[in-house]
């Protein structure tokens, strides 16, 4: 129920939305690149101290994984058979090695090219959320020319799929959530349900997942990385992370500076934004975008922003119903959302606001489902709990409900479509959650590090470009390289040739492109 941060491998376009049309727009770019029952709390930690942790003991490094064919995904088929899938048990708790553990889980495709194989190459899809294990082989097509040379490894972080995945409530409770609470509330009434349901969802977590919980930051997935690197026998850490896997990568080069090997961060997570700044972030990211394809409609951008804007209060008074269903203000804005994340996808959206004032939400609807992992059946994936849980272990701010109010009129000036969700989203996220968050912005300064590729696309609705440039900068002169992508959509591998181009030379030949090397 949330547009945060997402993966970003979305093939929308695969969907069999009724009515919708194929093709696309060339959209213009306006971005400028610029200089319950309650576990046991985490603690607030500085930098220093989190690097202070004792080493592993040899029964964790020593490990080597028994690879084995894997099995079907719930939601997907079974890899081929060149995908091998192994656990590996990393510390519960990074500050006491000797104790308890808890699973990764990992899957690897091994390089074709065996004489000029340069190592393991690892991935992260983002979410915060995102399975590894599931994803890799579905978009191994992308990766075929670095799997010559590398290993192709996905894994799921802790609190993810197979690695202890977080689990906070079952599908009828979300079905009635994501039916009955009002993501902008108008009344009392609206914000006290609102905020109900969102101390619920993390008392579910806590119920369910106790044990793991506490345990989700990033920090602690970092550390992870490492003993993976370990096992798998590399001297140091190549890695590929998409939208949130850049702020984990960030944090990887943070703590591990000298094992840094060849990392690419594609659209990038601001590491100086806290959580107010996030959500300013998006709600200018997600209008631009918005605005980017109404001009490739041919309609005023202003003006058919008023027109989405009509739509959805429309759908607030009275939501449209689709089957069994109804087609609410929240699931409308996520079925709009879901469509700027590629600018393949714009027709989709033209299709489906097209219905919608037409009084069919089905498109719409659709859309929403896709994005919120919700199958045909009404089974929902876990996803979504995974990435509350790193989230807000990782962010110790919590926003009030009237902290939250006050950036109401700002947020509805930046943009009248995305911005009282965004707004509201501040407090709603993390409310009363159940663990302490470990700190306000995450670090990522990495000094002495080996070049790394900071890629940013003008046009992303999810992680703005600005991002990217801050992620350059506090990697610090000759670590963080930036490389900017003029274009649409959240993340340019795959999409932009230059930027694949570019990235390929990287992984493959060890070449840096130039700091501010620009793609069209």
């Amino acid at each position: 129920m949330s547009i945060r941060i997402r993966m970003t491998v979305l093939a929308v376009t695969g969907l069999l939305v009724a009515g919708c049309t194929s093709g696309g727009n060339d959209g213009a770019t306006t971005a400028t690149p610029s200089a319950a029952t309650t576990p046991p709390a985490t603690t607030d930690a500085k930098p220093s101290e989190t690097a202070a942790v004792p080493p592993l003991p040899a029964a964790l490094t020593g490990q080597r994984p028994d690879w084995k064919r894997c099995e079907a995904p719930e939601s997907g088929q079974r890899p081929g058979p060149e995908w091998r899938c192994a656990t590996v048990k990393v510390p519960l708790d990074h500050a006491k090695p000797e104790g308890a553990t808890t699973p990764v889980a990992l899957i690897r495709k091994e390089a074709t090219d065996k004489d000029g194989r340069i190592g393991s190459l690892l991935f992260n899809f983002g979410g915060p959320g995102a399975s590894g294990v599931d994803i890799l082989p579905q978009a191994a097509t992308e990766y075929a020319k670095l799997g010559e040379r590398y290993d192709l490894v996905g894994f799921d972080p802790r609190g993810v799929g197979g690695s202890a995945g977080v689990v906070c409530r079952d599908d009828a409770e979300q079905a009635a959530a994501e039916a009955s609470v009002d993501l902008t509330p108008d009344t009392a009434a609206e914000e006290a349900a609102y905020l109900k349901d969102n101390t619920a969802f993390g008392a579910g977590c806590a119920r369910r997942s106790a044990t793991v919980l506490p345990h989700t930051t990033t920090t602690a997935t970092a550390r992870d990385l490492d003993l993976v690197r370990q096992v798998l026998g590399d001297d140091r850490l190549h890695y590929f992370g998409m939208s949130y896997g850049t702020q984990l990568g960030g944090t990887y080069a943070h703590l591990f500076p000298s094992r840094v090997g060849r990392l690419v961060l594609d659209a990038v997570v601001d590491p100086t934004a806290d959580t107010a700044g996030h959500a300013r972030h998006q709600t200018v990211g997600f209008q631009r975008a918005l605005d980017n394809y109404l001009k490739s409609t041919g309609e005023d951008p202003k003006a058919g922003t008023r027109r989405i804007a009509r739509l959805l209060k429309k759908l607030d008074r009275a939501p449209l119903t689709v089957g069994d269903r109804r087609l609410t203000e929240g699931l409308a804005l996520t079925g709009i959302a879901v469509t700027l994340y590629g600018q393949s996808n714009w027709p989709l959206l033209t299709q489906a606001l097209a219905d919608a004032e037409q009084g069919r939400g089905g498109a719409l609807l659709e859309l929403a489902d896709y994005y919120n992992d919700r199958d045909e059946k009404g089974h929902y994936a876990t996803q979504s709990h995974s990435q509350r849980a790193i989230s807000c272990a990782d962010s110790s701010e919590r926003p009030t409900a009237a902290e939250a109010k006050a950036l109401l009129p700002e947020f509805r000036g930046l943009s009248p479509v995305f911005g009282a969700f965004l707004a509201w989203d501040t407090a709603g996220w993390c409310a009363n959650w159940p663990v302490k968050g470990e700190r306000s912005t995450p670090e990522a300064s990495a000094p002495g590090a080996a070049p790394i590729l900071v890629v940013g696309t003008t046009g992303d609705p999810a992680t703005p470009y600005e991002g990217a440039e801050k992620m350059a900068k506090e990697l610090g002169d000759g670590v963080g390289i930036l490389v900017t992508n003029k274009g649409e959509g959240h993340g340019a591998y795959g999409t932009s040739p230059c930027v694949t181009k570019k990235v390929d030379a990287y992984f493959l030949k060890g070449t840096v492109p130039a700091y501010g090397t620009t793609c069209s």
